[in-house]
């Protein structure tokens, strides 16, 4: 199993800018690496409110952050109910978030987990596991068109149809029930040149999967919704994307943002990795990190 590694966790840092005695909010624990950096740098009185749809993320996120005490509170919900979550607590405005929307190493390498197309698993995909459905329960049901649509808009997958049509006609026979299985219908759906191409054949189709099992398009934009308005004046937002759709969600909202007059788009362009990271951490050769930062509140 790869040790998981923050992805961006230097630059994220530098950014948020954390300060001693404010409030920050992690909707995206994972293992705790960039909450630990935000409770180190806001030492001593700095509080942070850690989210994780991920029960056993949140687990791992507890070991990391157990010296932090009372100042580090972990929530067992999805980062899309971060506004009602803090309104619940009695919190209106905070002074930092960070999201990093990765799939952490955890979740990839455990086999029991489904997400990665290099291992054969259980075709499961799920990040909150208390929920029905899963990347199993999609394939094998879904309609045609359901999954073209899946397939198209979320994995932007040009070879989309073949594909469908193979998994359609050996459902018909079997269920599909493992990743590897999927994995070999993809790799006789695909033309040949595209099965030996610089990524593997099964890359956008697994990605459309997870997007559309944890509903992660639909989370983000539910937060994006509100996020502004729960930012105190001159915090900072900062958001790690892996994907051009997410990424393109976020340019987007921070643009609008702008326009609007609630705040600056700080990262004119998006911070990427250093060539020394990539070569630690191949999965943060995709990453994207934006940040915005509020302004007085007057306008909004």
């Amino acid at each position: 199993m790869v040790p998981h590694e923050s992805v961006l966790l230097e630059e994220a840092i530098q950014w948020l800018a954390p300060q001693d005695g404010k409030v920050y909010v992690d909707g995206t624990l994972g293992a705790g690496g960039h909450a630990k950096r935000i409770l180190e740098a806001s030492a001593p009185s700095g509080r942070l409110i850690g989210f994780d749809k991920d029960q056993e993320a949140l687990a791992e996120a507890a070991k990391t952050l157990e010296s932090f005490g009372e100042r580090a509170m972990l929530i067992h919900d999805d980062f899309k109910n971060i506004s009602s979550q803090l309104e619940t607590m009695g919190i209106d405005r905070v002074d930092g978030m960070i999201l990093d929307l990765g799939v952490s190493s955890m979740q990839f390498d455990r086999a029991d987990r489904g997400f990665s197309f290099q291992v054969d698993a259980p075709l499961d995909m799920r990040m909150n596991r208390a929920q029905m459905l899963s990347a199993k329960e999609i394939v094998n049901r879904y309609t045609q068109d359901e999954l073209l649509n899946i397939l198209w808009t979320f994995g932007e997958e040009r070879f989309a149809r073949r594909i469908v049509s193979k998994i359609l006609g050996r459902r018909e026979r079997s269920p599909i029930e493992t990743t590897g299985q999927l994995v070999s219908l993809i790799s006789e759906a695909v033309p040949g040149a595209y099965r030996h191409g610089r990524i593997h054949p099964a890359t956008r189709t697994f990605q459309a999967l997870r997007i559309a099992v944890n509903q992660e398009l639909d989370a983000l934009q539910e937060f994006l919704a509100d996020a502004s308005s729960l930012l105190a004046e001159h915090a900072r937002i900062a958001i790690i994307s892996f994907h051009s759709l997410e990424d393109r969600l976020v340019k987007h909202a921070f643009r609008s943002w702008q326009t609007q007059e609630w705040g600056t788009v700080l990262t004119k362009k998006p911070v990427l990795a250093t060539e020394a990271e990539i070569s630690r951490n191949s999965r943060a050769r995709s990453a994207k990190l934006r940040v915005f930062e509020k302004n007085s509140g007057e306008n909004q």
